[in-house]
């Protein structure tokens, strides 16, 4: 079943949604700089810092998310006098006025430190982490306060988000008391766990522990499907909790309900490189599914396609509308039928493969009958790209090039078929010009590549990949293969004495 027209037409309805988000509230930063030497003083790295950066963590990167893809997000914490605080609050009235669909009330706690999450990244690696932050549990005074604005925002709200991430903001006074009031407002409620007793989450229509964190609470296996059903149905049973949500890194995601057959949905991430904040992510793209009246197993599909995006980007990062229409587009191209693309289709991959610093490859030709010299070139192709896009020309250009009586011996459709079912190419194009010359101008790929048959100079389109700094490269020829050498000895098999059918 495809559900990429729904999932479309659900993130047209984010706009009309309204999240309150309540949780731990922090400052997320990151180091990046690079390694060149070890320490003389220990066998540590010494990074030379060349640039930070800071965005809001937490709830605060929940609110955010919803924010990104087009919702308007409510957002409830406590906060810090410290100057990490001050940066905090600078951060959420800048959102509130540029119209980033955030608003907040935020209970101020003097003398209490802001949660900070300091990351040292190089090469696009994380070498530490240090966090300042204190977990003791707020005051009743505070509580009081919160929940007071929680009363004003649940008249608004679709749906209540609780980030708990263990900082002392969600005692178990105050979370019983949220949900409790969501309930009696007729507001759903999604809980994002980080304690071993889930019982304190009772009542919540959806609960989405990781896999680790349902292990750790159950005392229960979840290395498989049949374990994480199992130990999800066990937590929903015990503590009166609608359904589960479970993300299970490699292994994708799982959405449980009591009353239904579970949905294992596969991992759509094939490029990872930061999962900071990939939960919270989760989180908000569900809540916003929700809250435009999507099935909630709708909601958990969309959920898991936004976490396999954001986890391909570095840092604590939000995912916007325009990413989530490009990511449900895309979505279904592991099927060699959905390799085979339009033009237009192709550019935006481009657009999305470049962003994500991405090399882009281009090569061309009839491929008709598919031989072993095709192969070689494919794979020298991809040697030189990270995605590589095959264009080949339709049948009527095919008959314009002369390329004999009967050809092409393949229809377009199926040759196009049979290029996208190898593994090595990503994308399949079929274009009616006599060259690809169009193509190339429309689609700029980093590097193009033709067979060794051909010279540097004489490849078409090579001097208009060169002027604007693509590179033209050539890969090695197997000689004797040919699609019009397979069909002469076709033709000659089929005339010589003796043959069978």
């Amino acid at each position: 079943m495809n559900d990429s027209p729904a999932m479309l037409r659900l993130l047209e309805q984010f706009h009309l949604a309204q999240i309150v988000c309540l949780g731990d509230l922090m400052l997320d930063r990151y180091v990046y700089g690079a390694v060149e030497r070890i320490s003389a003083e220990a066998p540590i790295p010494i990074i030379r810092e060349e640039r930070d950066e800071s965005m809001l963590g937490g709830v605060g990167n929940v609110a955010r998310n919803i924010a990104a893809a087009g919702g308007r997000a409510h957002l409830l914490a406590l906060n810090g006098d410290d100057a990490a605080g001050v940066e905090v609050s600078e951060k959420i009235a800048s959102m509130a006025e540029t119209g980033a669909g955030v608003g907040a009330d935020l209970v101020i706690q003097p003398g209490r430190p802001t949660t900070v999450k300091t990351r040292y990244i190089a090469a696009g690696q994380q070498l530490l982490r240090a966090d300042r932050e204190t977990t003791e549990t707020i005051t009743a005074a505070d509580s009081e306060a919160l929940l007071s604005h929680l009363d004003n925002a649940l008249a608004e709200a679709d749906v209540l988000v609780l980030s708990d991430y263990g900082k002392g903001v969600l005692s178990d006074d105050l979370l019983a008391a949220a949900i409790a009031r969501a309930r009696a407002a007729k507001v759903l409620t999604i809980a994002d766990p980080k304690r071993h007793d889930l019982s304190v989450y009772a009542g919540v229509d959806f609960l989405k522990p990781n896999r680790a964190e349902l292990a750790a609470a159950t005392g229960l296996p979840c290395d498989n499907d049949d374990q994480v059903n199992h130990a999800a149905r066990s937590v929903m049973a015990q503590c009166s909790i609608g359904a589960m949500l479970v993300s299970r890194s490699e292994q994708g995601m799982s959405f449980i309900v009591k009353d239904g057959d579970p949905v294992h949905l596969p991992v759509r991430a094939p490029e990872v490189y930061d999962v900071s904040g990939a939960g919270d992510t989760v989180v908000a793209i569900f809540a916003l599914a929700l809250a435009a009246g999507a099935a909630p197993a709708l909601g958990a599909g969309l959920a898991n396609l936004a976490g396999g995006i954001v986890v391909g980007k570095v840092g604590t990062a939000a995912i916007s509308r325009d990413e989530l229409a490009n990511g449900i587009l895309s979505a279904d191209l592991n099927r060699s039928e959905d390799k085979v693309v339009s033009a237009a289709m192709a550019g935006a991959d481009v657009e999305r493969w470049r962003a994500n610093g991405l090399r882009v490859g281009f090569t061309n030709g009839c491929f008709d009958l598919l031989h072993p010299g095709h192969i070689s070139l494919l794979n020298e192709a991809k040697s030189h790209c990270d995605r590589l896009i095959v264009a080949i020309n339709d049948d009527a250009s095919v008959r314009r090039l002369e390329k004999g009586e009967g050809r092409p011996v393949q229809a377009e459709a199926a040759r196009a078929l049979v290029l996208a079912s190898l593994a090595m190419v990503d994308r399949v194009l079929i274009f009616a010009d006599d060259t690809p010359i169009p193509l190339l101008e429309q689609l700029r790929p980093d590097v193009l590549i033709k067979g060794g048959d051909y010279d540097i100079a004489g490849v078409v389109g090579g001097d208009i990949v060169r002027a604007y700094g693509g590179e033209v490269k050539l890969a090695g020829f197997l000689d004797g293969h040919s699609s019009t050498a397979v069909i002469a000895r076709m033709d000659a098999g089929k005339a010589g004495p003796g043959r069978g059918e």
